[in-house]
């Protein structure tokens, strides 16, 4: 393990005004993606499209990486150039999702854990020869009757852990996710305490695996009211509780903290990110890793014309990500939002 270069390579990926474009879809959920646009989801669309997003005139100034999913770090442009290459040249760092799934917690009915442990060391050396520079692994803990239990948490928490201290045996930034999902009707107040009590059980085994927070980057959900809640917090609360969560859970040495959208729309999920960056300074820099938040309006102005909408669609998306770093800086504005 290189301390100095995870450090390095983890304070650029939350360099100010930048944050990570998550392209890392499972086959799966690309393809309910390409079904908006009635696009079949094969191996040369899955390259088209993705080639779209990486190959946006001027990416790096607000992206400071992207996650990729195991093909697409493996493929090239229709031109040849590998995509590696091309976000290379980006000043854009390669990242790669690792985990396999949230699968089913044997004892625990309608709760999950994460797998793909077993054969990871060895996954790691291939994609940091592919030119991967950090990895994701995602958690899901979910709020209902009775859960989550202390179980789940203790489990995705271990799992997070091995995970990250094998990054960094690769020389691989770990971004690890334990996402507290939106499902569910309940209230910002019971988030917060399920985002907490999730935040102090991860740190907790970070520290017994010996990982390296300085070369870690956390990837945290929102303090939010659940989807079907019949009260919904305003922006100022969410972002106030999600502050303050973080304060009390997260340790000033982990070099910076992204968010992802989780089912949010484009805007809120811009509104909520500059809300909190307007309460700073804070311990950590706040920055986005969103995945449909940014690509959304990119794939629907694509889909009318696959390829032949690549500038039209690239344009949607840099205007995307120039919101989202300005809302990293408290600096998003509505004329920022309107100025195209």
């Amino acid at each position: 393990m290189n301390a100095e270069q995870l450090i390095s390579t983890a304070q650029a990926m939350v360099a100010e005004g930048r944050g990570i474009l998550a392209i890392d879809e499972s086959h799966g959920t690309i393809k309910k993606r390409f079904d908006l646009i009635n696009l079949e989801s094969n191996e040369d669309n899955r390259r088209d499209y993705r080639q779209m997003l990486l190959t946006t005139e001027g990416l790096g100034e607000h992206i400071s990486g992207a996650i990729l999913f195991d093909e697409t770090l493996r493929q090239k442009t229709r031109d040849g150039v590998s995509l590696v290459e091309v976000m290379n040249k980006a000043g854009v760092l390669p990242g790669i999702k690792v985990d396999k799934g949230a699968h089913e917690l044997a004892g625990h009915p309608g709760e999950k854990v994460t797998e793909g442990l077993d054969g990871l060391r060895e996954r790691l050396a291939e994609y940091a020869k592919l030119g991967a520079k950090f990895a994701k692994w995602r958690a899901v803990i979910t709020i209902g009757d009775g859960m989550p239990t202390s179980a789940c948490v203790e489990a995705n928490s271990h799992a997070l852990a091995r995970y990250a201290a094998l990054c960094q045996e690769a020389g691989i930034v770990p971004m690890v996710e334990p996402e507290v999902l939106m499902d569910g009707n309940h209230t910002i107040e019971e988030c917060y305490e399920v985002t907490e009590a999730t935040l102090r059980s991860l740190f907790t085994a970070l520290y017994e695996q010996n990982v390296l927070l300085e070369g870690t980057i956390l990837k945290a959900s929102m303090v939010v009211s659940g989807a079907d809640c019949a009260e919904q917090a305003p922006i100022e609360e969410v972002a106030e509780a999600t502050v303050s969560c973080l304060r009390n859970a997260v340790p000033a040495s982990i070099p910076g903290i992204v968010f992802l959208s989780g089912g949010q729309s484009d805007i809120l999920a811009t509104q909520h990110l500059n809300a909190m960056n307007q309460l700073g300074p804070h311990p950590w820099p706040l920055s986005f890793s969103y995945g449909r938040a940014l690509q959304h309006a990119a794939l629907m102005t694509w889909g009318e014309a696959p390829v032949e909408n690549d500038k039209k669609a690239q344009a949607v998306l840099a205007h995307r990500a120039k919101c989202n770093g300005y809302a990293a800086m408290g600096r998003y504005s509505d004329e920022v939002e309107s100025a195209k």
